[in-house]
C-alpha cells in the first residue's frame, strides 16, 4: 500500500531529469539516521538535483540554511540537538521562500507534528517507512521524494535571489512562510453556471498536496452555522493513521465533529467525513439515507482513497443536490468525478493558482472546462457558504 498515494508511481533511475533545470534545484537533506541521508542523498544525485549539504540534526541544518540557501530541505521530525520542529521556524525565519518537506514514520504523535508543521510553514509532510530496510526497499517512498523535490524546488529556483546576494540572518519568526512571487496564469475556460440551483444535500471536497491547511481555512471560513446544514465529504491524499489525526484537527479548528467514515455508516448533516489513508471512500443508497461504503479496490489515479471514487458515487447519490470543490494537489484526480457532477447538474469550484500550494488537481478541473468558478481560497468559502445557505455571496 502506497504510504501517501498523491503522486505518480516510480519512475526507474533511467528516466529521471538530469536537465539544466534540475541541477538548478538546490536540495538540503537533514535526518540523524546516516542510512537515510546517504540513500536520500544518492536519489538526489541520481534524479540530476544538486545536493548542497546533509545535516545529522536541526542545528547543522539551520547553520547550512545560511551557507548554501537550498530550494528544498527535506527534514526529518526527530533529531538530536535541535529536532525538525524547532529548527523549522529557524530556517523560515532565515529564508521565508524555502520549501520545507517534513519527513516521519507512521505514527499518530508524528502525524500530528507533521500536520502542526504544515499550520507553521512547511510545505508538505512524507511519511518514511519505519526502518533503515523498508527505505531502503520503497519505490514508492523514493518517487514521493523526487516528485516534491522536482514540484517544489522548480517553483523556489525560479524566484531565488542572485547568486551574489547574501542570505539574511534570521529575524522574527512569522507564523507562516512568505508567500511565493507571482505566478503566471494558466488559460482556462469557465463553464456557464446553472440559473437555477439545486439546494446543496452534501458538500464535497477533493484535495491533495497542500490540502490539509487549505481543507481547514476554507471550512473555517464557511462557517459553523452553514456547516450544520449538511454533510462534508472529504478526500484528501494521505498515509493511515494521518486522516484520522487530520479529523481530530479538522473537529477543533471548525467545532463540528470530524471523523474518517466509517463502512456502511449512515451520513448526517452536520458531521464531516474523511476519507480514511488506504482506503476508496465513496457512497450508497441506504435504507434511510445515502451511506458511506469504503472499499479497498486499485488506486484510482495512482490514489487511494481517490477523489474521483467519492465524486462518481455522489453524482449517482445526489444528482444536481452538490456543492462541490477541487482544492490544492498534485495530479489530476478528481477531474473525471467532476465531470460526473457537472453532468449530473451540480456545481464544481475549484481553488485558483496563486493560493494553490500546486495547482495540479484544481488546473486539471479548469483546464477541463468543469468549473463554474476559480477562486481563491478565501473566496472559495465565501462562495460555498452562498449554494449551502441559499444567501447571497
Amino acid at each position: 500500500m502506497a504510504l501517501s498515494p498523491a503522486v505518480a508511481p516510480p519512475r526507474s533511475p533511467s528516466t529521471q531529469s538530469t536537465s539544466g533545470a534540475a541541477a538548478a534545484i538546490r536540495v538540503l537533506v537533514a535526518d540523524d539516521s546516516a542510512v537515510v541521508r546517504g540513500l536520500v542523498a544518492r536519489w538526489i544525485g541520481e534524479a540530476g538535483f544538486t545536493l548542497v549539504g546533509t545535516a545529522s540534526n536541526g542545528r547543522i541544518a539551520v547553520e547550512m540554511i545560511a551557507k548554501h540557501d537550498p530550494d528544498v530541505v527535506l527534514l526529518d521530525i526527530e533529531m538530536p540537538e535541535l529536532d525538525g520542529t524547532t529548527a523549522l521556524p529557524r530556517m523560515l525565519a532565515m529564508s521565508p521562500s524555502v520549501q520545507v518537506v517534513m519527513m516521519s514514520t507512521l505514527t499518530t504523535r508524528n502525524a500530528d507534528i507533521s500536520l502542526k508543521c504544515l499550520a507553521l510553514g512547511a510545505v508538505d509532510y512524507i511519511a518514511k517507512p519505519e526502518s533503515s530496510r523498508g527505505v531502503t526497499t520503497s519505490e514508492m517512498f523514493r518517487a514521493e521524494l523526487i516528485e516534491r523535490v522536482r514540484v517544489f524546488g522548480a517553483a523556489r529556483a525560479r524566484t531565488r535571489r542572485p547568486a551574489s546576494a547574501p542570505v539574511p540572518t534570521a529575524q522574527p519568526v512569522p507564523a507562516v512562510a512568505a508567500p511565493a512571487a507571482p505566478r503566471p496564469a494558466t488559460p482556462f475556460t469557465l463553464r456557464p453556471k446553472v440559473r437555477s440551483r439545486t439546494t446543496p444535500r452534501a458538500l464535497l471536497i477533493g484535495s491533495s498536496t497542500g490540502g490539509p491547511r487549505a481543507v481547514g481555512e476554507m471550512l473555517e471560513g464557511i462557517g459553523a452555522a452553514a456547516l450544520r446544514r449538511l454533510p462534508v465529504l472529504i478526500v484528501q491524499h494521505m498515509p493511515p493513521i494521518f486522516t484520522a489525526v487530520f479529523a481530530e484537527h479538522l473537529t477543533t479548528r471548525t467545532g463540528i465533529k470530524a471523523a474518517e467514515g466509517k463502512p456502511d455508516e449512515r451520513i448526517e448533516a452536520g458531521r464531516i467525513y474523511v476519507a480514511p489513508g488506504g482506503r476508496h471512500m465513496g457512497l450508497a443508497a441506504g435504507p434511510n439515507g445515502p451511506i458511506i461504503k469504503l472499499t479497498d479496490g486499485p488506486p484510482v489515479n495512482f490514489c487511494r482513497p481517490a477523489v474521483d471514487v467519492l465524486f462518481k458515487d455522489a453524482a449517482v447519490v445526489f444528482g444536481a443536490a452538490t456543492a462541490t470543490v477541487i482544492l490544492t494537489g498534485m495530479g489530476s484526480d478528481g477531474t473525471n468525478g467532476a465531470r460526473a457532477l457537472t453532468d449530473a447538474g451540480g456545481p464544481v469550484l475549484a481553488q485558483d493558482e496563486a493560493t494553490s500550494t500546486v495547482w495540479g488537481m484544481p488546473g486539471s478541473v479548469a483546464r477541463a472546462g468543469l468549473a463554474e468558478a476559480v477562486l481563491p481560497l478565501s473566496e472559495l468559502a465565501t462562495a460555498l457558504r452562498a449554494m449551502i445557505t441559499g444567501q447571497p455571496a
